[in-house]
């Protein structure tokens, strides 16, 4: 008598795919969420323009899931001056290792301190995320 040997592991990497699908997009809206939270809004107070209604940045903040990444971001022009900052206050992030600028040296007459709301709407929730993933690669 001879065993039958039926193999299964198409069905298991689709079963694999699919999480890691499940778990980016949940991951996308959960940090987009926080990017929310965090995104400072601009007010008739701070802008000094009466009448003045803000929430573009914030509104535009999203999420998109390719096949193995999420990315997180915002398609407004003036996003990386808030996240980041502008003028002697910008300090380029660790991985931007040939990054080269003279701090305080820039146009402009009023420069902006960052305010960031992406990088911690990743970075200071990452348990979070990894308990996502391992929660979908176990099955849901």
């Amino acid at each position: 008598m001879s065993a039958t040997f039926i193999d299964n592991s198409g069905e298991c990497l689709r079963g694999l795919d699919r999480a890691r699908a499940k778990a980016l997009e949940m991951i996308g809206l959960k940090a987009e969420g926080y990017a929310k939270e965090l995104c400072p809004v601009g007010t008739e107070e701070s802008t000094g323009i009466q009448g003045y209604r803000g929430g573009t940045l914030r509104n535009s903040i999203t999420h998109r899931v390719s096949d193995e990444a999420m990315e997180l971001g915002s398609n407004v022009e003036y996003a990386p001056y808030v996240e980041l900052g502008t003028g002697p206050h910008f300090v380029p992030p660790p991985e931007w290792e040939r990054f080269e600028a003279e701090k305080g040296k820039g146009v402009g007459r009023a420069y902006v301190k960052p305010r960031p709301y992406i990088r911690p709407a990743i970075e200071d929730h990452t348990d979070e995320y990894r308990n996502i993933i391992e929660r979908e690669l176990k099955g849901g």
